[in-house]
């Protein structure tokens, strides 16, 4: 008789139909593969994981009804026994960042060669990290956070869609404070405006 083969039980989150379609077929090839559950929202990676208890959870950072890493807390939180595999098509430092922030096993880029899910998926399951090379050389070459804590937390808020009048009274400071802090904040940033200072900054990780 052969050697048993540990089978290991894949949720899969990926909110285009075609694209979630293929990564089942993909990891159905493999005979110690099998997708028990497979999601197009965030928000219903928990539940359907609560059903089908799968060992690892393959998700894609950006969906709707939430993220990647959201739905990744989530698990660790509810299902430590699931470990968590993200997939990602943005290449910034800060996406690693906040994947280590969410303790999660592994991080791909979604354009990876197919034997790299596979054996991605294979790590995790047997408690290894996975991390794409490239993604580690982004975060090793990238900055440092110039901007001061309290800059972070006035940026917070602008990021959510506060004005500076609601952005003065949740830190209780003065609107032209607060506006002081704004143009420092894209000074800093080499950003052209509000909104491109919070997509470089989150970019970089320096906000969720």
């Amino acid at each position: 008789m052969g050697e048993l083969v540990r089978l290991v039980k894949v949720l899969l989150a990926e909110d285009f139909d075609m694209i979630r379609g293929a990564l089942v077929a993909l990891l159905e090839l493999e005979p110690d593969l099998r997708v028990v559950s497979s999601v197009s929202r965030a928000d219903a990676v928990l539940p359907a994981a609560l059903r089908s208890q799968p060992d690892v959870a393959v998700l894609d950072i950006v969906m709707p009804g939430g993220d990647g890493l959201a739905a990744a807390v989530a698990l660790h939180e509810r299902l430590p026994g699931c470990k968590t595999l993200i997939l990602t098509a943005m290449g910034q430092p800060g996406t690693l960042r906040r994947a280590l922030r969410a303790r999660v096993g592994g991080l791909l880029f979604k354009d990876a060669p197919a034997e790299q899910l596979s054996k991605a998926v294979r790590a995790v399951a047997a408690g290894r990290r996975y991390i794409d090379p490239q993604l580690v050389l982004a975060a090793w070459d990238s900055e440092e956070n110039p901007l001061s804590p309290r800059e972070l937390e006035v940026l917070r808020f602008a990021a959510q869609g506060a004005d500076a009048a609601e952005i003065a009274g949740c830190l209780y400071l003065s609107k032209g404070t607060v506006r002081n802090y704004l143009t420092t904040i894209v000074t800093k940033l080499n950003a052209r405006n509000r909104v491109d200072a919070v997509r470089i900054a989150t970019e970089a990780g320096w906000i969720p």
